[in-house]
């Protein structure tokens, strides 16, 4: 409610007169003012109040959301929390048995080792046993060889007295190899009364009904003091079958010819089927 003050103005001379007729105008105005202040302060009250609830409902509103929150948080991290949980506790069991089994590869690896290193210490000790026999073998070999040498000398010394022993064949073999190759073999003796190594050209001759074949034989000549073992191999010429081999023998001014039938290259069985699978020429004695 507005009021309206109109203040008149007076001339000086009136001043006094002018105010004092203001002055009761205005305790009227005050009388009314204090007369209308009751209905603006129930206003301001009732505003008072309602400022109030909102406030109340703004603070209820407030806690209400922080409890909402607070509780929402609080799931929403228990979940995760919970399936975080879940998600270790599944790591830790596949670790777990990825630790089991490599724990299990482990041991048998472990056993797989303690036997290869038993297995590896049994053969060693087999090793060394067969070592010993082989040392203890070569050791009487050696004794024995000696025994023979002394012996041979022996017997060399007790045939040189007796005028030497002539010059001959000990032993004689051909034996048929693959690719249409042959293999020959001849154990020569002699031992001429003065002592001296002689030189021996030997001559190997196939023959047939028409033709002969003369071997090349490596080396052509040998220095023969005792035994000499003639040791090679040929190639057949193509087309040639022969009926006989003739041995000849030159040494010492002796002179020596033998004549062998073919049967000596029969075929033999499980014959290989090239001569590079075949061994090194035997070198061991003939057995007649």
């Amino acid at each position: 409610m507005r009021s309206q003050l109109v203040l008149r103005f007076c001339s000086q001379p009136a001043r006094l007169s002018c105010k004092d007729s203001v002055i009761p105008s205005l305790e009227r105005k005050q009388h009314s003012f204090r007369n209308n202040n009751v209905p603006i302060s129930g206003i301001a009250s009732s505003q008072r109040g309602a400022s109030t609830l909102v406030l109340a409902l703004f603070v209820v509103a407030v806690l209400v959301t922080a409890v909402v929150g607070l509780v929402f948080g609080h799931k929403l991290g228990y979940q995760r929390g919970l399936h975080s949980m879940e998600t270790e506790a599944k790591q830790a069991i596949i670790d777990s048995t990825e630790a089991t089994q490599a724990l299990e590869d482990l041991r048998l690896s472990n056993k797989i080792a303690t036997n290869q290193a038993a297995t590896a210490k049994q053969e060693l000790a087999i090793s060394l046993a067969n070592l010993k026999e082989l040392r203890e073998s070569q050791q009487e070999l050696t004794v024995e060889n000696k025994q023979v040498s002394q012996l041979n000398e022996l017997y060399s010394d007790v045939i040189r007295k007796k005028g030497g022993m002539p010059l001959q064949v000990l032993g004689a073999k051909i034996s048929p190899l693959p690719e249409n190759a042959f293999e020959y073999g001849f154990d020569i003796g002699m031992l001429s009364s003065d002592g001296q190594a002689k030189r021996l050209r030997p001559v190997l001759t196939l023959l047939n009904n028409d033709d002969l074949v003369e071997v090349p034989l490596d080396p052509a000549y040998h220095m023969i003091e005792g035994i000499v073992r003639i040791r090679g191999r040929f190639v057949m010429p193509s087309g040639f079958r022969p009926l006989q081999a003739k041995l000849t023998l030159q040494a010492g001014g002796q002179k020596v010819e033998q004549l062998y039938d073919w049967k000596l290259g029969d075929s033999v069985d499980n014959m290989l089927p090239s001569l590079l699978d075949l061994p090194e020429v035997d070198e061991s004695p003939i057995v007649p």
